[in-house]
């Protein structure tokens, strides 16, 4: 009779083991999962510290610029150094890598095709983590379904604060 038992409680040792592991393994998981969903949280606010960076040196190139000119530059690299200007003019510190992609490479908007940099935006084609309840500067940026559709512009300074 006491060997009967001792297999019985052994199958209930073993039952309690799998249940065991299968719950580590559903945590784990669910672990995983918020870590990631953070990540991307964390990446999408670099974005859009990036983005503002970008939007400002666009305003400050268009705030500089001479009567009679384009107040667009031709590229990226004009915010870096302003040729229109004999000394060394910057408006930008450097081309940033979208954390969202991990390359320098940005999507850009043209003026009329090829003329000026009107607007610069990511390249992920993933879906936001962030969808609302952005500052009053990205309250244009709510409810897009992709993280390409954040675009940043040149922005006036009495405009950003009507908004």
């Amino acid at each position: 009779m006491s060997v009967r038992r001792s297999r019985c409680q052994n199958g209930f040792t073993y039952l309690s083991l799998i249940i065991l592991v299968a719950i580590i393994g559903m945590a784990t998981a669910a672990t995983l999962k918020m870590g990631s969903v953070i990540q991307r949280s964390r990446a999408e606010q670099q974005l859009l510290d990036i983005g503002a960076a970008y939007s400002d040196a666009l305003q400050s190139y268009a705030d500089a610029t001479p009567a009679g000119m384009p107040t667009q530059p031709p590229s990226l690299n004009e915010l870096l150094r302003d040729p229109r200007f004999p000394g060394v003019r910057r408006h930008l510190r450097r081309i940033y890598v979208d954390p969202m992609t991990g390359g320098a490479e940005w999507g850009i908007i043209y003026l009329n095709g090829k003329v000026g940099v009107l607007a610069v935006y990511s390249l992920s084609d993933a879906k936001p983590v962030k969808i609302g309840n952005f500052p009053p500067r990205f309250a244009g940026l709510a409810g897009r379904q992709k993280i390409s559709e954040w675009r940043f512009t040149a922005v006036s300074k009495s405009a950003a604060t009507t908004q």
